[in-house]
């Protein structure tokens, strides 16, 4: 059967898609195409395959309900934007029918068109501008994109049907069910090693950035073996009775292998892509707060293993930018988020709270919550006057957060988020201000200029890094087998980078694991993986359940007033059990019953 695609809406689509090829075409043609000519054409066929990309998820955009509520709904951000759908998200207000991203309908849009792609690839002629290698290289691309439409709605619903070929207009589609999550999984797992085996090992040409490499597939399939193996897909009792309409159930018993599984494929990931020539970024001077900061907006650097270019959207930067630099500071990092950050010498801290939320203070650190420095701080990052809250901090902190007396662009004064400040509510009266006294600083380029005329660069949003197998590979491999010598290794080579001491030597597995949580926490902040390792570790209950901290933003006369530096309650929210997953959609439920509503839902 003949599917029609009108010429103006795949015009539309080719027009707004992400560009991967220098070569593509800037149109359609005049006339009707059938799927049959579209595929008789190297061109059209390579558009197609752009409007494939075209559906992944713009996890760059935050506050204007794109696709990534996620840092929102997490510890680490409150986002000061009522409409948000993040906020709905935490206060609990939302359900089956007032899901406003639909992760759904994005997604099996995305596996319709890349199953067409699949289906329709090998049609296309051979010649000299278009070999067998560049064919199989497009399949790859498509296969990987088929993997990773699967693994974007396993990670918010669990079990979902399985959609590995298109289906004709006259299918039944109440046939349709949801399948046993392990079963999703080694699907994903094997379109992974299909990929694989048809990708290049890395890309170093510029007009191919945003092509995906063999490394996106590799770092795939390590993360979603990862996810199987966690409390909450891993034998979790919660899920036990969850069945479909025929009795089959959705979840599985606990198998203590999979962690071994999944530590095998990141450490498959990590030796495949360093042989290629990946490794963790460094800056030019090796500072470790550029080291860090640098890695987000040095664009393609080597530690980034696949990443979606973003074009010259500023919504990062703006939505980041304090009120003094004209800004829209919506995106406050938390205090729970800051006191998580250890002192320059690795140590935490805070060990925990008394019962009025008070911080129970490390002795050993060094910190302190009273007075503030007479110094400025090295290399610039801090006037004198600062809060002593903020001095002696680790590296990943000052390439992460701004805080009152942050020196940051042009504003050599330094930041100022008490009441009276220049970045402070009282200036901004009822529009937008940062809600916590912080904003955030990671993701954020330093060259970035808003007003009075706006300088904008290229900007990617990082989906698989390097950095992040390290942490996949000794969390799973301490789960498998205990703190043996490579979880420190690769817990160590990340604190290293970030200029910390390594581990104390002799920890249990379960301090061990404690550890992995907390290096993630802060290595892996604002970057889409807090809210999913909250929910996966089953530990949203207590996290995300409850009040979030910041400065107290209604006072404040001064730098060195300390009425401002006092945790207050930002906000209370609001999680339970059924928000481990989301719901399907009430008209997807609807039209087929044979989709079995998430639990609660």
């Amino acid at each position: 059967m003949k599917a029609t695609i009108n010429s103006l809406v795949l015009l539309l689509l080719i027009l707004t898609a992400v560009s991967c090829r220098k070569d593509f075409l800037d149109k359609a043609p005049d006339d009707d195409l059938t799927i049959d000519q579209v595929f008789a054409n190297r061109d059209y066929a390579s558009n197609f395959l752009t409007n494939v990309y075209a559906q992944m998820p713009q996890e760059a955009i935050w506050p204007d309900n794109a696709q990534n509520p996620y840092h929102g709904a997490a510890d680490e951000l409150k986002q000061y934007y009522a409409i948000s759908f993040c906020n709905s998200m935490t206060s609990g207000a939302w359900d089956a029918n007032s899901t406003v991203i639909n992760p759904w309908a994005r997604n099996f849009g995305g596996l319709r068109k890349a199953n067409i792609f699949i289906e329709n690839i090998d049609k296309v002629p051979l010649d000299q501008l278009y070999t067998q290698a560049a064919r199989n290289r497009q399949k790859g691309e498509a296969i990987f994109l088929r993997a990773f439409f699967h693994f974007l709605m396993v990670r918010v619903y669990g079990p979902i049907p399985i959609a590995d070929s298109t289906l004709t207009l006259d299918a039944n589609f109440k046939a349709l069910r949801r399948q046993p999550l392990e079963k999703c999984v080694a699907y994903i797992v094997s379109q992974c090693d299909q990929a694989a085996a048809l990708l290049p090992a890395r890309i170093t040409e510029g007009t191919e950035y945003g092509r995906v490499p063999r490394s996106a597939a590799l770092a795939l399939k390590a993360r979603v073996l990862l996810y199987m193996a966690s409390p909450l897909f891993n034998g979790n009792p919660d899920y036990t009775g969850v069945k479909d309409n025929e009795g089959n159930r959705l979840f599985p018993d606990y198998q203590a292998s999979r962690w071994q599984a999944a530590a095998d494929a990141a450490k498959s990931c990590i030796d495949q892509t360093e042989a290629a020539g990946y490794g963790l970024y460094t800056a030019a001077n090796n500072d470790p707060v550029r080291n860090y900061q640098e890695l987000f907006y040095v664009n393609n650097n080597k530690e980034v293993l696949f990443a979606y270019n973003e074009g010259n959207y500023d919504g990062l930067d703006v939505y980041s930018e304090p009120l003094s630099l004209s800004g829209f500071s919506l995106n406050a990092p938390t205090q729970d988020i800051v006191d998580q950050y250890e002192m320059a010498n690795g140590l935490r801290p805070i060990t925990g709270y008394t019962a009025d939320h008070s911080p129970i203070v490390n002795p050993l650190s060094g910190y302190t919550e009273t007075g503030f420095t007479d110094v400025a701080g090295p290399n610039n990052l801090y006037v004198a006057g600062t809060s002593n809250m903020y001095v002696n901090r680790e590296p990943r902190f000052y390439a992460s957060i701004n805080y009152s007396g942050a020196v940051w662009k042009t504003r050599t004064g330094g930041l100022e988020f008490w009441f009276k400040g220049a970045d402070g509510k009282g200036v901004a009266g009822g529009g937008n201000y940062s809600a916590t006294g912080y904003m955030l600083k990671k993701l954020s380029d330093p060259n970035f200029v808003w007003r009075p005329v706006e300088k904008t660069t290229l900007r990617t949003w990082i989906f698989f890094r390097l950095g992040e197998q390290y942490l996949n590979y000794a969390e799973a491999l301490n789960e498998a087998q205990g703190p043996v010598t490579d979880v420190y290794k690769y817990i160590n080579l990340i604190r290293a980078r970030a200029g910390l001491p390594g581990l104390p030597a002799g920890l249990s597995k379960e301090e061990m694991r404690e550890r992995v949580h907390h290096e993630r926490q802060i290595e892996l902040a604002f970057e889409s993986q807090r809210y999913f390792d909250n929910h996966r570790w089953k530990m949203s209950e207590t996290i995300d359940n409850g009040n979030i901290y910041g400065m107290s933003i209604f006072q404040g006369q001064s730098k060195t007033d300390p009425a401002f530096f006092k945790r207050v309650p930002v906000e209370r929210r609001v999680f339970q059990k059924k928000h481990y997953l989301w719901p399907m959609l009430k008209t997807e439920t609807d039209k087929n019953p044979n989709l079995v509503q998430n639990p609660g839902w």
